[in-house]
């Protein structure tokens, strides 16, 4: 991955995570995230919802077709410095274990206010990319 990409990532506090339901419909949502080097994490929060966690749209997408697309970009009131990675890759849930563990503290050591937040039993979503499709305005 090109070094410019890797601080996108990097710097982005917020990406948006795409799902689509059986029927092809798609759904996009903002997601908190981090990247290991080898997947990209977001735990389901205890941020208000309208609905349980099981039951959220992204969830019940994710079961249904796993393929997703994930955003990460960078804005600029300089349009030559626009830029952004997308993500293209199938996602699991993740409930407990190791893996799950070192989702959770990588999120909140990036995150400050997941460092009170109680996040043990909250699923994760772990995106395996599939493919990267990397775009910047111009050469910096």
């Amino acid at each position: 991955m090109e070094q410019w990409a890797e601080e996108v990532i990097r710097n982005a506090r917020v990406a948006r995570l795409a799902t689509a339901s059986p029927d092809a419909e798609p759904h996009v949502v903002p997601i908190c995230f981090v990247f290991d080097g080898e997947a990209f994490y977001s735990v389901l929060d205890a941020k208000p919802k309208r609905v349980a966690p099981e039951r959220l749209k992204r969830v019940r997408n994710l079961r249904a077709n796993p393929r997703v697309a994930l955003l990460i970009d960078e804005y600029d009131e300089d349009w030559n410095r626009l830029r952004y990675v997308l993500v293209l890759g199938e996602a699991e849930l993740l409930a407990s274990g190791q893996e799950h563990a070192r989702a959770l503290a990588r999120l909140r050591e990036k995150y400050p206010g997941y460092r009170t937040m109680p996040l043990e039993g909250a699923l994760v979503i772990k995106i395996r990319p599939r493919r990267l499709v990397l775009w910047r305005a111009t050469v910096m």
